[in-house]
């Protein structure tokens, strides 16, 4: 028997949509730096943008080179974005920059329906809710609160803290280790079929697959090593599997 439910969030239990890439959001993330006396184009901040990430995920990659799957942390790469324009950015700062840099990019945020059913039926069956995300802590936490789901989980393992992400075996065993969690008693529920199920079977836990439209295409379900699978997206149908 599960007592213990991991789930990823993006594509799993919230339905996001963002734009991180057009003109028009660049536009938009020139007014963020600005906030904070930091002045750019939109064609050089996107630049430097881009240019600093690759640098940190280089120097990542240089301090983990057993890890195939590493994460960075984006207020690094923000902090440095205000030092090139003389501006000393502290920790309010830069959170406050993630926070509209991320508004800034999002078309849609959501969870889907029977979400907080569900984790309110885990919750009333006495079973412990860990999230497991590949994501920045910057953006995800406002985000957690914002929907009013970060209440539910015993435990949060978010990517760019870690510096290590799906499917690499190492970000599973330490949600396991840091919990003392028994991997016998664990479901993983993602809706990617590398990231979250074959992240899982590698870690030795179940999965149970969803596939949502932001899902990676699956063009065989016997591709997904998952116990469960659910291939209309209805989260609803999760509690006919886990609560039984």
């Amino acid at each position: 028997m599960y007592r213990n439910y991991i789930f990823d969030l993006y594509g799993t239990l919230v339905d996001i949509r963002t734009d991180e890439y057009s003109l028009n959001f660049w536009r938009k993330a020139v007014s963020v730096f600005a906030m904070g006396k930091a002045s750019y184009s939109p064609s050089e901040l996107m630049n430097r943008y881009h240019k600093y990430v690759r640098i940190a995920r280089r120097r990542e990659r240089l301090r983990h080179p057993m890890w195939r799957h590493i994460d960075i942390d984006l207020l690094e790469v923000f902090k440095r974005l205000y030092s090139d324009k003389g501006v000393k950015a502290d920790v309010t700062l830069l959170r406050e920059t993630a926070k509209r840099f991320r508004k800034s990019s999002t078309e849609r945020l959501c969870l889907y329906d029977g979400v907080i059913d569900l984790l309110e039926s885990l919750k009333k069956a006495n079973k412990r809710i860990f999230l497991l995300s590949n994501a920045q802590e910057s953006f995800t936490v406002p985000e957690l609160e914002e929907l009013g789901i970060y209440k539910y989980f015993d435990g949060i393992l978010i990517s760019s803290e870690e510096r290590v992400c799906k499917p690499q075996r190492a970000f599973f065993d330490r949600l396991i280790d840091r919990y003392h969690l028994n991997r016998s008693e664990c479901l993983m529920i993602g809706n990617d079929k590398t990231s979250d199920m074959l992240g899982a079977k590698g870690a030795c836990i179940d999965g149970l697959y969803i596939h949502q439209e932001i899902s990676p295409p699956v063009e065989d379900e016997s591709e997904i090593c998952a116990k469960w699978k659910i291939m209309d997206g209805d989260v609803r149908k999760i509690k006919e599997y886990v609560l039984v």
